[in-house]
Formats: C-alpha cells, structure tokens, sequence
C-alpha cells in the first residue's frame, strides 16, 4: 500500500491521540470527515493501523526499568524465550545481530526485584552471557 503525505499526517495525528474523533482529525487535517473516514478505514483494512491502543500515565509505570542484553547458545532460542515469558519483570523481548541475540526490556518496582528477574535471566538453560542496563531517565520516547 502506497502512504502519501496525507495519511503520514493523519497517522501523527492518531499517535498523539489514537482517541481523537473523526471529525476532530478532519477539522485539523482541513478536510471532509467522509474524507478522513475513507482514509481510516482503509489504513485498517490493510494492516498499517493495526489497534489502537491505551497508554499508561509514566507514574503508574514500574519505577525501575532496564535492558538486558543476552547471548544464548545455538539452537536454544525457544527454550529460552519460553523462561523469559514466564518472568513477569520481562516486557519486550527482541531478537538482534551482533554481540548479542536478544534486547530483554524490564521493569520492576524495587532493585531486589529486578535483581532477582536478571538472576532468573542468567540461570536460564542456554543463556550464555548477559549484560544489563538501568534506564536512568528518558529524554526522547516517540512511541505511539
């Protein structure tokens, strides 16, 4: 599917309040709300929105979050996506290339408890390394 200017613009629009009506994206985007209707509904129909979705206030977050970076041994992906599922501190799991294989996103309330998921992290049966940083402060999030 082609994007044009006009769909970047209503897509902004949508990530800055994925709850704006129809009618208040048409009235910003300067078009007919039947328009923007149009433009919606066929951003859906073909997967490029694909939810719309809640976003949590920063303070009711978990206070402490951190990365950890983890090589695994080969061949040992599920089993050791299958651990990282089942810790509840673990937020976001991304596969990488380079030094390392995953790109583990944590939070947790207290420092005991994000030590002991990056402990349960490194016992895991086929977890080779792992490094972890704490996110100190966020200075750009562009996150829908």
């Amino acid at each position: 599917m082609q994007i044009d200017n006009l769909d970047n613009a209503l897509l902004t629009l949508l990530q800055e309040n994925a709850r704006m009506p129809v009618a208040g994206l048409a009235r910003r985007l300067g078009l007919a709300r039947t328009t923007v209707q149009a433009r919606l509904d066929r951003l859906e129909e073909t997967g490029v929105v694909q939810g719309y979705t809640v976003r949590v206030n920063e303070a009711l977050r978990a206070p402490l979050r951190a990365t950890a970076l983890v090589s695994i041994e080969p061949r040992s992906a599920p089993a050791v996506l299958s651990r990282l599922g089942s810790l509840s501190g673990v937020r976001t799991v991304h596969t990488t290339s380079g030094r390392f294989d995953l790109i583990v996103g944590l939070e947790a309330e207290t420092t005991e408890e994000l030590d002991e998921t990056l402990d349960r992290i490194g016992e895991a049966k086929g977890v080779r390394s792992s490094e972890s940083l704490v996110h100190l402060s966020t200075k750009i999030d562009r996150r829908g």
